[in-house]
């Protein structure tokens, strides 16, 4: 498989490591494809390898005792798993859970190979440092928005993202909530106040854009 002879030169922090550094993360790591739909970790289960992906997308959420879950972040192609840096730096156990979103494909680098790169080589250990803040720096963001920010305006912002250059979003108003960090019940309502002002159209599994304009200008807020 060309991915394991080159799959370190897609990761930007990799690709300035020496020779012999780029050498041992191809012998010692291997690739691994995951379904759509897995649950690649999740709490309770401690990290074995560090991950770094090269396909698809997986989804990073907390699931309270109560089933109230939020999505942290996504990983995807290019990009390292935060969380799993973490536990392995304080060799601690997964506090929330990794859902593959697609079918991925990743590369898992051994922890013993993890803890000798971070303690011997600046490069690599610049990397994972680099990567951890720029993570951390979004965690942040996150928290203020779910604090903060009114819910219509987050959902209206969620709304125009999901959309991209069309008008029509698949979702559900679960998966809106657990998107933004709040209700079922608050999304739904939010959506009819939406649909009622003639700004959506609402059919299972899909909502229509039907005045971009003014969601835009709501999500500008």
């Amino acid at each position: 498989m060309k991915d394991a002879t080159d799959w370190v030169e897609r990761f930007p922090g990799l690709s300035r490591l020496d020779l012999p550094t780029k050498q041992l993360l191809t012998a010692r790591s291997q690739i691994i494809n995951v379904p759509q739909g897995v649950m690649i970790f999740g709490p309770g289960n401690s990290p074995e390898n560090m991950l770094f992906l090269l396909n698809g997308t997986v989804r990073v959420q907390q699931v309270s005792e109560t089933g109230h879950e939020i999505v942290l972040y996504r990983i995807a192609a290019g990009q390292s798993c935060v969380l799993t840096t973490a536990c392995l730096l304080a060799y601690e156990d997964y506090a929330a859970e990794g859902i593959a979103e697609t079918d991925v494909t990743a590369v898992a680098v051994p922890r013993t190979v993890f803890d000798d790169l971070v303690a011997q080589s600046k490069p690599f250990r610049d990397f994972v440092f680099a990567a951890f803040s720029k993570r951390i720096t979004d965690l942040f963001l996150m928290i203020d928005e779910v604090a903060f920010q009114r819910i219509d305006v987050r959902l209206a912002d969620k709304l125009i993202r999901l959309s991209g250059d069309g008008d029509g979003v698949a979702t559900t108003h679960q998966r809106l909530s657990i998107e933004l960090g709040t209700a079922r019940e608050v999304i739904s309502r939010q959506l009819q106040e939406f649909q009622r002002r003639g700004w959506i159209a609402q059919s299972r599994g899909q909502i229509t854009l039907k005045d971009r304009a003014s969601i835009a200008a709501l999500a500008s807020k």
